[in-house]
């Protein structure tokens, strides 16, 4: 029984990367069951076998790719905590999280399934599974550079470095620029949300 199942799992995932590598060159539309067949070497049955809808291909490649990641981050994060790390540290470590691939059509396909979500609320919650692991890997970033409030800082950083990946993906850009940015940007952000402790602190005690 369990020499059985291999199969069926090396299938499935032939047809996930197929389908995440055909996103990235060509968007959610070029995703047929016939280019799936072929580019995953199986038979057309195999692919409908597996997935009955195309929402069901979507859904469970974007799961895949974002489980794959989280799997990444939490190691990252793992890190973090017991190595300890500086702000060029932080930088870098964003840097290989949002630039140590090489700019290819399969490193596009999740930013196409992020947009397909924002038209198919049926992706939604897969959507929402990967940004809640960006999310922890910033926190646990933010937490070991001492960042106040981390964990509400934590999106934004997100949205910084996934936005400046895009710039990067669509021209080219360096990955150095990314961490400049981060290098320029963090102090600022740990400065205003001091203050905004402070500030609160004062607040309470003149009450």
């Amino acid at each position: 029984m369990p020499n059985a199942a291999a199969p069926a799992a090396t299938t499935r995932q032939r047809i996930i990367t197929a389908v995440l590598q055909i996103i990235g060159e060509g968007g959610v539309a070029a995703v047929t069951n016939r280019r799936i067949a072929k580019e995953a070497g199986v038979s057309l049955g195999s692919v409908t076998y597996h997935f009955e809808t195309q929402h069901d291909l979507l859904r469970e490649s974007l799961l895949y790719f974002v489980r794959a990641e989280a799997r990444h981050f939490t190691e990252l994060a793992d890190q973090c905590q017991t190595e300890g790390i500086d702000l060029e540290d932080a930088a870098s470590l964003a840097g290989q999280v949002a630039c140590g691939t090489a700019l290819d059509s399969a490193h596009l396909a999740p930013f196409e399934l992020y947009i397909h979500a924002g038209r198919d609320e049926r992706l939604r919650e897969a959507a929402a599974e990967a940004f809640r692991a960006y999310d922890r890997l910033a926190t646990q970033i933010l937490t070991a550079l001492g960042v106040p409030d981390a964990e509400r800082l934590a999106a934004t950083t997100v949205a910084l470095v996934m936005g400046l990946q895009l710039r990067r993906l669509a021209t080219g850009s360096p990955a150095e620029d990314l961490v400049d940015a981060l290098l320029l940007l963090a102090p600022g952000a740990a400065a205003r949300s001091a203050e905004r402790t402070t500030s609160s602190l004062n607040a309470e005690r003149t009450q």
